[in-house]
């Protein structure tokens, strides 16, 4: 991994994107896109029911609205999230329900409605093969659907362990285990049961093991899985550690075990992180500023420790309750805002003098 550490950034701000009339919850770049020839394409999705899809033109570069998917969610679209092979648009909404949208030459359709959740679905998520979707919400549970041949999804599990609303769920990159988030505090592992096919809880992160001491937003594991950040209504950021070589072999039981906390630098709830492929850990917050952090190169007794490597302040005009770097651009980062605008940003290093260490 690169030393970060040593290099001057600054966050150019590339495009605005205006048309949702009301907050712009959450972001998802599609999958296999700006890389190739093939022109990047986003998912944004509002309180304003839709949800929209951006494409970037190959001639000037700009991001212009291709489709609006609309008339399905009769409520807030909380959450988006394309499958790994970028066919199926997965939109969790307030209305109780999940929408399966296919993308067919640009043209979307609803082919499927997941229903189950008793109100507001928070969070949908697929794991890395696109062979299981997860669903949570406000009624405490967190669905998982096996997503079979002709746009078919069936429950095979509900799992109830969490006690309040769960925030997000989040797949491993490379594992079947699904991390969930919740307003109980804590972060929750699930696994499947070899014998049983059964999913059950094997780890649950909370304040007995160094974890957050309030709302749990959002989750994002490194490019290779050994690491885990969370955000808080705690103000703090955490970063987690596994065995990623025990847990590949089968031991979906490697724990999970804290390894530094982020703390002072944004004074109000961090609703959104996100960590890069290259290893650059971005937050987004209701003081509407996005900042980057980096592990450090210190080596020190204590394992690594994490580094502010830039801070952008009024980055929006409202909380920030998304962002998201993109899968292929290394650099492209989007966030997405209360104030119902997504910015499209390029993150470079900054001309002039490597930092002096004193």
């Amino acid at each position: 991994m690169k030393n970060f550490v040593d290099e001057n950034f600054e966050l150019n701000e590339v495009q605005k994107l205006e048309g949702h009339t009301d907050r712009v919850w959450s972001l998802a770049w599609k999958p296999a896109t700006g890389i190739d020839g093939v022109p990047a394409v986003l998912a944004s999705c509002s309180g304003d029911k839709t949800v929209r899809v951006w494409e970037q033109s190959p001639a000037t570069g700009c991001f212009q609205c291709k489709a609006v998917l609309e008339d399905t969610h009769t409520r807030t679209v909380r959450s988006c999230a394309w499958s790994p092979c970028g066919k199926l648009l997965a939109t969790s909404s307030f209305d109780a329900t999940t929408a399966i949208w296919e993308d067919v030459g640009g043209d979307f359709s609803c082919v499927a409605t997941l229903e189950g959740h008793e109100n507001e679905v928070k969070s949908v998520s697929w794991n890395a093969s696109g062979s299981l979707l997860a669903t949570c919400g406000r009624d405490k549970s967190v669905w998982i659907w096996e997503v079979l041949p002709h746009n078919e999804f069936e429950c095979v599990s509900v799992l109830q362990g969490h006690t309040q609303d769960v925030k997000m769920v989040q797949w491993h990159p490379s594992v079947n285990i699904l991390l969930s988030c919740s307003y109980d505090n804590s972060i929750k592992v699930w696994a499947e049961d070899g014998d049983s096919d059964d999913w059950h809880c094997i780890q649950t992160l909370n304040e007995s093991n160094s974890g957050h001491t309030s709302t749990v937003w959002a989750l994002s594991f490194n490019a290779s899985g050994d690491k885990m950040v969370s955000c808080s209504d705690d103000l703090t950021i955490k970063i987690w550690g596994c065995d990623i070589i025990r847990m590949q072999s089968g031991d979906g039981n490697a724990p999970w075990t804290h390894i530094s906390t982020l703390s002072g630098y944004h004074d109000r709830t961090i609703f959104s992180i996100h960590w890069s492929r290259e290893g650059i850990i971005c937050s987004g917050a209701a003081d509407d500023a996005i900042r980057f952090f980096v592990e450090s190169k210190d080596d020190s007794v204590d394992g690594p420790s994490y580094k502010l490597l830039y801070k952008k302040e009024k980055a929006h005009e409202m909380d920030i309750n998304a962002v998201q770097w993109s899968a292929t651009e290394n650099r492209r980062l989007a966030s997405a805002s209360d104030d119902g605008t997504i910015k499209i940003w390029e993150f470079v290093s900054a001309p002039g003098q490597k930092k002096m260490h004193s």
